[in-house]
């Protein structure tokens, strides 16, 4: 595709394009498990997730989880995580509204902390690659916030598509997604159906929507 002048937005994967909401729960609970903590429900998880994630076991152990239990905590919830997630599929629209804003001539990609390895095939498997001119996954330790990763993935986009962070809107369902938006320029717009509450993603002070074809038709109007 060649130099991009119109609106661009920026997908967050897990909770947004992926509607992956019991296999999180699954194997947070897992995670759980393992420090003999007790389960929680989704809507606890939802009124307590944050990021950087240690943050948010912290809520829930009353302090930081040790780097040992880190460490366990995270290689449990990732490997449950694969297991769980072959249930998951896309949120339902999402494939209409990619193909549709792909035919309108605009741009978008992907950007995600899951994994970059692990994302690719799981984006390829949902026949919805072609719509994204750069589909980008965490590299690295996980955990940690998008902003960094947001950084070079923007960087990406402007030197080869010529993407505009002015005219880029981030689409997640996490305050951290809007956060990431910030440190780069771009505006976000999060959906209330992933990993937070409406009432804790209402504080960040962006648009917040119960769709995601709402989200599509509000990106369309911050970036015009």
């Amino acid at each position: 595709m060649g130099k991009q002048t119109g609106a661009h937005i920026v997908w967050d994967w897990n909770g947004t394009l992926f509607h992956d909401n019991d296999a999180i729960i699954g194997a947070t609970n897992a995670a759980f498990a393992e420090l003999g903590l007790a389960p929680i429900t989704m809507e606890r998880y939802r009124a307590l997730y944050c990021v950087p994630v240690p943050k948010f076991y912290e809520r829930l152990l009353g302090r930081l989880p040790t780097e040992a239990e880190w460490a366990v905590m995270d290689e449990t919830f990732h490997r449950y995580y694969t297991v769980h997630r072959v249930g998951c599929g896309l949120t339902a629209g999402a494939a209409e509204l990619l193909a549709g804003w792909r035919s309108a001539g605009r741009s978008q990609s992907i950007l995600s902390m899951y994994g970059h390895e692990e994302l690719l095939p799981l984006v390829r498997g949902f026949g919805i690659e072609a719509h994204f001119i750069r589909v980008d996954g965490r590299t690295g330790p996980s955990g940690g916030s998008k902003a960094e990763h947001m950084t070079r993935h923007l960087a990406a986009l402007t030197g080869v598509a010529g993407v505009d962070p002015a005219r880029t809107v981030v689409i997640g369902d996490a305050a951290d997604d809007a956060v990431a938006a910030r440190h780069v320029g771009a505006r976000a717009v999060l959906y209330t159906g992933g990993s937070h509450s409406r009432a804790s993603l209402e504080e960040v002070g962006v648009p917040v929507v119960d769709t995601l074809a709402e989200a599509v038709v509000e990106a369309e109007r911050l970036a015009a």
